[in-house]
């Protein structure tokens, strides 16, 4: 093991048990409410139900919706129905148009994956026709567990604070981790044959990527697993979805930045159908035009995004509120880029008949989820974590809500926020020639990478910047050739900071960086991804 990588490993604590997880099924057993979902799954099978899976839009929404529907259907249930809402039409969570399409199909379950822990009106209007419905969730109970529901299969039901270290490990794990539990039992119940359950780790993975969940050891466990099974998958639907995406090297960035996007695409352009059908087909045909179909959306969320981001003009209050004509599907990426560029809180809103739906999204000490609570009579509805969120007002309640927010925002006294963007190197280097395809190799121990374990960043000291040249069609990106002590390093940014663009080169700079593998015609060597650009301090 290289000095570098063994001073990274002690920086973080990795243990061993990190590194190299043991697969289990225990973990399935500490979910709250999971006894009471494996008995009623069970009646749904003696007595040749109809079961409805109603999931949710987005990628980890339409991972568990495949992964719980064949979980029942190989636990044998007779007859399993996917219904995903339309982000147009029904927004988040259950609609009304679940309880019409259970009725239409004389369903005796509804079974949630991603959502329901807040649908108590649906789940109740599900009861009075007779209809059982059982919760698997992981987002905040905002009004506490739904009377009428059977059982609530959701982490969250634990509270920060639980003494348990499982538990409080389970409360982060995505919508695809709580359904493919809900799996694992019905393994240990003896209604589906053990490993066979292994097979849905990939979809697991990309969930937990796609939701941004923390990597502690019980999605450690997951998503080590999940990344064996993704780079061995036979799922027709992911190898077509990996061609089209050029995908070259199976990893956290591949399904972060293409896979992910692809799959999203469906639900924020046109209907999340696509990618379920996708992620079920057993067709190659069919999966190469479904795959093509969503590579297709992408490009156009890709355009629709730019386009707005190019109308919006920011005021100076400490949250964002944008609000537009835009499309709904690419509202939730605005706010993601407003924050990287503005350093604050954002929510951009989109207008359909005179109300706003849109999505916030925030870091630091700014809990999106509290500051839901807190503005809630300004608002007709809304949910989601600390750092993303969605939400719908009245067109009239633009103006309050945006006067709410900020205030709630000054009532906290929040200091020094913008450290939170900063990056943080796990070491310094001052060697540019030990920053090889050794090391770079050596650290792929670590993958999946994902929050709470991110990739390595390397920062390195009072570098020169030798030669800058922009790529892209609009000018947008940076490649720079780093020196220091005669030794050369190149860096690639997309979408640079327009600061970067004019820099000193008589000057020396800190510089955070990833390590990048590029190979051609079978030679490899190691680039960076630039992270973070500074002045050295000539004190240092």
């Amino acid at each position: 093991m290289s000095k570098i990588f063994e001073e990274i490993l002690t920086k973080r604590g990795v243990t061993e048990e990190f590194l190299r997880p043991k697969y289990s099924l225990e973990h399935a057993k500490n979910l709250p409410d999971i006894e009471v979902a494996v008995a009623r799954i069970k009646v749904a099978i003696d007595g040749g139900e109809t079961v409805l899976v109603y999931g949710d839009y987005d990628v980890d929404g339409v991972t568990a919706s495949t992964i719980m529907c064949e979980a029942l259907k190989l636990a044998g249930v007779k007859r399993v129905e996917v219904m995903l809402p339309d982000r147009f039409i029904d927004g988040y969570g259950m609609s009304e148009r679940c309880l019409e399409k259970a009725v239409e199909l004389r369903v005796g379950l509804v079974v949630t994956v991603d959502c329901g822990s807040n649908n108590a009106e649906v789940i109740k209007k599900l009861a009075e026709h007779k209809i059982d419905t059982i919760v698997t969730d992981h987002h905040e109970l905002m009004n506490g567990v739904p009377e009428r529901a059977l059982a609530v299969v959701n982490p969250k039901r634990y509270g920060e604070d639980e003494s348990d270290l499982e538990k409080r490990e389970l409360r982060e794990i995505c919508g695809a981790g709580v359904a493919f539990m809900v799996m694992q039992a019905l393994v240990l119940e003896g209604l589906i044959p053990q490993n066979q359950e292994k097979w849905f780790l990939d979809l697991v993975l990309i969930g937990t990527i796609c939701d941004s969940m923390v990597m502690n050891q019980v999605n450690r466990e997951l998503a080590y697993f999940g990344l064996i099974i993704l780079q061995k998958t036979k799922r027709v639907g992911l190898l077509e979805l990996m061609r089209v995406a050029g995908v070259q090297k199976i990893d956290s960035e591949a399904i972060g930045f293409q896979i992910g996007p692809r799959l999203n695409a469906g639900g924020r352009m046109e209907s999340a159908e696509i990618s379920l059908k996708l992620l079920m087909s057993k067709e190659r045909a069919e999966a190469a035009m479904l795959a093509e179909e969503l590579n297709r959306l992408n490009g156009e969320r890709r355009t629709a995004q730019r386009a707005a981001l190019e109308e919006i003009l920011v005021d100076e209050r400490p949250v964002i509120v944008a609000a537009g004509n835009w499309h709904e599907g690419v509202l939730g990426i605005i706010a993601g880029r407003l924050v990287e560029k503005y350093r604050r809180p954002s929510f951009v809103l989109g207008e359909t008949e005179g109300i706003y739906k849109g999505s916030g999204r925030s870091f630091g000490d700014f809990n999106l989820a509290e500051a839901i609570k807190a503005v809630n009579e300004t608002l007709i509805g809304g949910g989601g974590h600390a750092a993303a969120c969605g939400v719908k007002l009245k067109k009239e309640d633009l103006g309050r809500f945006t006067e709410a927010v900020n205030q709630y925002y000054q009532s906290l006294n929040l200091t020094e926020q913008e450290k939170y963007l900063e990056m943080t190197e796990d070491i310094e280097v001052d060697d540019l020639a030990a920053l090889d395809v050794d090391l770079y190799e050596e650290m792929s121990v670590l993958q999946p990478f994902g929050q709470g374990n991110a990739e390595p960043i390397f920062e390195l000291l009072n570098t020169k910047i030798k030669f800058v040249e922009t790529l892209g069609a609009e000018k947008k990106h940076l490649k720079f050739t780093l020196e220091k002590d005669g030794n050369l390093f190149k860096a690639l940014v997309f979408n640079a900071r327009e600061e970067w663009f004019n820099l000193d080169k008589d000057a020396t700079y800190n510089v955070h960086i990833n390590l990048v593998l590029n190979e051609w015609r079978g030679r490899k060597t190691v680039e960076s991804r630039l992270l973070q650009i500074k002045k050295s301090d000539p004190s240092d």
